[in-house]
């Protein structure tokens, strides 16, 4: 073909249109001039296009290059039924709200954004938020813990949270995660576990219409058991947990515990090993004279007469004292080992009260004060040093437990674990150098004190918790029968409590080698409260997870007590 007949044959045909793309900017005229001139009288409205998903594909140009063309793409081709079969399954099982049935759902407070009648809800007015710190205390019986979980898992933060919300100090575009609203706790209590005082921060709206009294009206929300002490305006930056500068913990026993172990048990059988090289006086105990035959309620009767002599409130007393200072825990929870840098902790101070009478029964007050405590830290401790001190082990033991073996340490029952509150000294001393205006101002923060609470929180203590606690030992003797469980157990685990104060090293638990007649712990003594009286029974035992087995590290940082 003649350079001029294939001029004049693409003169004449027509180029293929590029259909226009959705977003598209077409590049339009030159200048003004060239648009062209709409007709006199016609409809210069403009219209909308829409356009069709394309695909490219090779076109001849006039200058004969090859160009891309889009096409739009064949609905019948497998891979466009593909597509369409994922984009209908998409929310194919999504709830009412939109939502995965997956999707980490924490409160499920949030009420709909329309009304029955399908008409929109009228928004709430914005109220300004203000970063508080609330004081709280709580009776743990019954609970699941301390933190958030999803229903129907029943926790204090579930129950305060949900309180906020009824109240108006969370609004409903807020309600439906707490996330949102920042809320953090300064001591992630275990489930059971009873609270004097502890703390949380969050944005609140502090001030809500109609409501003159905050805490009096959240305590209105509340159940009885838990109870809101105060709030105060902290900085934006408070972080609770790591703003705490350490803790206080109560533990409370019957000095009944202390008694040796009964002739004839597994414990008693094992301390005979060592009365060879010295006397062991547990052996030959003068309460256990001429009544190991007494039928059980007798000598529950017994037990709960008989009072701790000076001589043995003194050493535990010398015993506790090892605690005092820092050391490597790791065989005081579960799931660490020695070489875990985090198992170090320090303890402050820890203080044993005078015994003090309750009806028949003698109770011992221990305070633990530390700056931080690791899962069932506080509950192995105190059997360590109660276990200990019984079978006139020496204080020496405590060193050894120290160390690099791994040793097993039963815990002391839950009942008797009581936080009293977190402590916040360097942020007090900074909030108050830096503090702006006087009490009531925008710009003043108040110190954290749970001091002002004192007598309130007092009283909560003995109503909900010591007398829960003395109720469900009087009817049925909760630390009689851990104790009573522990004497009955045979193995070699528990044979570092003997009178030379050393880990044997049949004693010492292997990583990732089966232990041969582990110690079986008891689910009950994880419980704080009970509808009828506790029943003893095989399935209720449970056997600790070796360090070699536990992957819950990380899920259990933030757990303590």
């Amino acid at each position: 073909m003649s350079t001029a007949i294939k001029r004049a044959a693409d003169e004449e045909a027509p180029l293929a249109k590029r259909p226009k793309i959705e977003g598209e900017v077409s590049p339009g005229p030159a200048s003004a001039e060239d648009a062209p001139k709409p007709a006199a009288g016609a409809d210069t409205t403009p219209v909308a296009q829409t356009a069709t998903p394309t695909t490219e594909e090779p076109v001849a140009s006039s200058s004969g290059a090859q160009g891309p063309i889009k096409r739009a793409p064949d609905p019948n081709s497998k891979r466009s039924q593909r597509k369409a079969d994922k984009r209908k399954d998409k929310g194919k099982d999504k709830d009412k709200d939109g939502r995965q049935p997956w999707t980490d759902r924490r409160r499920g407070t949030r009420a709909e954004d329309a009304t029955e009648d399908g008409e929109p809800r009228e928004k709430a007015p914005r109220l300004p938020k203000r970063m508080c710190a609330v004081l709280i205390g709580f009776c743990g019986s019954g609970y699941n813990g301390m933190q958030i979980q999803k229903p129907p898992a029943k926790t204090i933060e579930n129950e305060l949270f949900d309180a906020f919300v009824r109240v108006g100090a969370v609004s409903r575009d807020n309600s439906d995660d707490p996330v949102k609203v920042g809320l953090k706790r300064a001591a992630r209590t275990d489930a059971g576990v009873h609270a004097a005082g502890n703390l949380v921060s969050l944005k609140l709206i502090t001030a809500i219409p109609g409501v003159p009294d905050l805490v009096a009206r959240v305590n209105e929300e509340l159940p009885p058991q838990i109870r809101m002490w105060g709030f105060t305006r902290v900085t934006n930056s408070f972080e609770a947990r790591q703003m705490c500068d350490s803790r206080k913990y109560t533990y409370f026993f019957p000095s009944y515990m202390l008694i040796p172990p009964k002739p004839g048990t597994g414990n008693h059988t094992n301390l005979q090993q060592f009365c060879e090289d010295a006397p062991v006086p547990a052996l030959d105990h003068p309460f256990w004279q001429g009544h190991t035959e007494d039928d059980p309620e007798t000598e529950m009767q017994r037990k709960r007469l008989w009072r701790l002599p000076s001589d043995k409130l003194e050493a535990l007393r010398r015993t506790a004292e090892k605690f005092e200072g820092t050391h490597n825990f790791h065989n005081f929870t579960v799931g660490r080992t020695f070489q875990d840098r985090s198992c170090m902790r320090y303890m402050k101070k820890i203080e044993i009260a005078d015994p003090v009478v309750y009806g028949d029964t003698e109770w011992i007050a221990v305070t633990l004060h530390g700056q931080s405590f690791m899962l069932h830290q506080i509950r192995k401790m105190m059997s360590a040093l109660v276990l200990s001190v019984r079978n006139d082990t020496p204080a020496s033991v405590m060193d050894e437990l120290y160390g690099a073996r791994t040793s097993f340490i039963p815990k002391m029952p839950s009942l008797g674990l009581l936080l009293e509150h977190p402590i916040f000294d360097s942020y007090n001393r900074k909030a108050k150098a830096e503090s702006k205006g006087a009490p009531g101002d925008a710009e003043y923060r108040a110190p954290i004190d749970f001091d002002q609470y004192a007598e309130a929180i007092r009283a909560f203590k003995e109503e909900f918790i010591y007398m829960n606690m003395r109720a469900v030992e009087d009817r049925d003797g909760l630390f009689d029968a851990w104790i009573r469980h522990v004497d009955a157990y045979t193995g070699q685990e528990l044979l570092y409590l003997n009178p030379k104060g050393t880990v044997p090293a049949v004693a010492a638990l292997k990583p990732g080698a089966t232990r041969e007649n582990p110690f079986k712990e008891k689910r009950k003594f994880n419980m704080t409260s009970f509808d009828e009286p506790i029943k003893d029974e095989e399935s209720d035992e449970e056997v600790e997870e070796p360090v070699a087995k536990s992957a819950k590290g990380a899920k259990l940082a933030e757990l303590e007590g």
